[in-house]
């Protein structure tokens, strides 16, 4: 069965290292919200990049590779979702991404020096994505019980994201295993909520922290309508975040009510990194807040009289005062007592060089 210890603590995607020590991978997920228009993709690619953020994701699928095209009830949508109403073939042929774009689409993200990947839905797709260099493979939340497709990317020996939305426990320890059989432990968890979109009752956010009992590195796919769950789950421990995103608040596709236009999304990458900021860790602000901007509050010793080589340090002449400039107050008990071993003058700090 999987074990944690048994898992990557690194991922090496395309020229970015994630770890728990690096900053967030922020990933704008383009899905269907390129209208059927390749230039739009194009488009997408420029925007991205120029908000910062470290990547862009598309889906690679065709009508006929995802679902069958057929009219029976099993096919047809009708629970509360926003595409309740339509067929999956009728759905899934307003939204995919044609193969006959991947090579184009990658070799341009390419040249704009962004990162760019894909969530593969069967064998021919993860061939294709290969022929393209596609550094990592995500899999989609519905596809984590798929674990024929799972093995076939893990055979590929890259980066394997794994959406959790539909998931519970059992799943998700299924499809790791099938990735630790074919010796692929390069693998990260995102939660995510397959609710299209989420609502704030429905994001369960504190769900990422359970994620690290399973893997080393989590992350969060949103389907939210605003910014603040992004921002939570990077607090929460998230290092990879992917929001869905759109060209322009004027896209009008099946997945444009839960997408973010470019000018949010520019101020999502913003926030997250001041977010990071802020998080800092214990070992940042030890080494370069305290030792550099609080010296003048701290405290230390200071001689209070002057003294003598071979005076005796008591409590008359020595005494713990800000600035921070002399010895510890900690040491007050471990020179009381002592001999001074050269003279010292009134309000100067007590050094190691007096023992």
């Amino acid at each position: 069965m999987s074990s944690r210890k048994n898992i990557s603590n690194t991922l090496k995607i395309g020229h970015l290292k994630i770890s728990n020590d690096s900053k967030c991978m922020i990933i704008a997920e383009l899905s269907g919200n390129h209208s059927r228009k390749i230039n739009n993709v194009f488009k997408a690619i420029d925007i991205v990049k120029k908000s910062r953020a470290d990547g862009i994701k598309i889906q690679s699928y065709e009508p006929g590779t995802i679902t069958l095209n057929s009219k029976n009830k099993y096919f047809y949508i009708n629970d509360k979702s926003i595409w309740k109403g339509k067929y999956l073939y009728q759905l899934y042929k307003s939204t995919y991404t044609p193969f006959t774009w991947h090579e184009k689409i990658f070799k341009y993200a390419k040249k704009k020096k962004l990162l760019c990947f894909s969530s593969p839905f069967d064998k021919s797709s993860v061939d294709l994505l290969e022929k393209c260099n596609c550094p990592c493979y995500k899999i989609a939340s519905p596809e984590i019980t798929d674990l024929k497709l799972i093995d076939y990317i893990a055979k590929k020996n890259k980066p394997i994201i794994i959406s959790t939305g539909i998931a519970d426990e059992k799943d998700i320890k299924l499809a790791i295993n099938q990735c630790l059989k074919n010796k692929n432990s390069k693998i990260t968890l995102l939660n995510c909520i397959s609710s299209y979109p989420a609502s704030d009752n429905e994001l369960n956010l504190n769900y990422i922290k359970k994620l690290k009992k399973f893997v080393n590195i989590v992350g969060y796919s949103d389907h939210s309508k605003d910014d603040l769950a992004c921002l939570i789950s990077v607090a929460l421990g998230a290092k990879i975040v992917e929001k869905h995103f759109k060209i322009n608040d004027k896209t009008l596709t099946p997945d444009s009510s839960f997408s973010m236009a470019a000018s949010q999304f520019k101020n999502l990458v913003i926030k997250i990194r001041r977010l990071e900021k802020m998080l800092g860790s214990e070992d940042i602000y030890k080494k370069k807040i305290l030792k550099h901007k609080l010296k003048t509050v701290t405290r230390s010793l200071f001689f209070v009289k002057d003294l003598k080589k071979g005076d005796i340090i008591s409590a008359e002449n020595v005494r713990s005062v800000r600035p921070g400039s002399g010895l510890s107050p900690q040491k007050y008990f471990k020179i009381l007592g002592k001999k001074i071993k050269k003279n010292a003058k009134k309000n100067t700090p007590v050094k190691k060089e007096y023992f």
